[in-house]
């Protein structure tokens, strides 16, 4: 009873080690009043050891290009597109192609003008990544960021 408690138990043990759910990339959000009337949304990403978070420049065939969606809002417009710093950009045999891409951390940019008080300006990101071995699967996350 013991052996099959413990092979059991051990069984269960792999299979949760097995089945860990990769998160390489960690997202976080600010905003910055530029004027009283507009403030930049500042949107970081930090990518682990390995990692690459692609640009929002990928040629058509390559990876998923990271893009970014604001919702329409009452109280701000969006202003131009959202900026992103120099990638690195390497030739990627699994795409045929150069890649630009981000390592480490990247700050993208996106500029608004509002017409209330504290308004939270409201998106989705959409990303992919991949290290050496693998690529996950595209994501897409909410994020929403008040102005002060």
């Amino acid at each position: 009873m013991k052996k099959s408690a413990i092979f059991l138990s051990l069984f269960a043990l792999a299979l949760a080690a097995h089945s860990q759910i990769l998160k390489p990339v960690k997202w976080s959000y600010a905003a910055k009043k530029t004027s009283p009337t507009t403030a930049t949304i500042y949107i970081k990403a930090n990518i682990e050891a390995g990692w690459h978070l692609y640009s929002q420049f990928v040629k058509e065939g390559g990876p998923v290009k990271t893009s970014f969606n604001f919702s329409n809002g009452k109280d701000y417009t969006v202003v131009g597109s959202t900026i992103e710093p120099k990638p690195i950009v390497k030739y990627e045999p699994v795409f045929k192609s150069d890649v630009s891409f981000f390592e480490k951390s990247v700050i993208f940019q996106q500029k608004v003008k509002f017409t209330s008080k504290n308004p939270t300006i409201k998106g989705t990101v959409e990303f992919m990544t991949c290290n050496d071995k693998q690529c996950l699967p595209p994501e897409e996350l909410e994020f929403s960021v008040v102005v002060k």
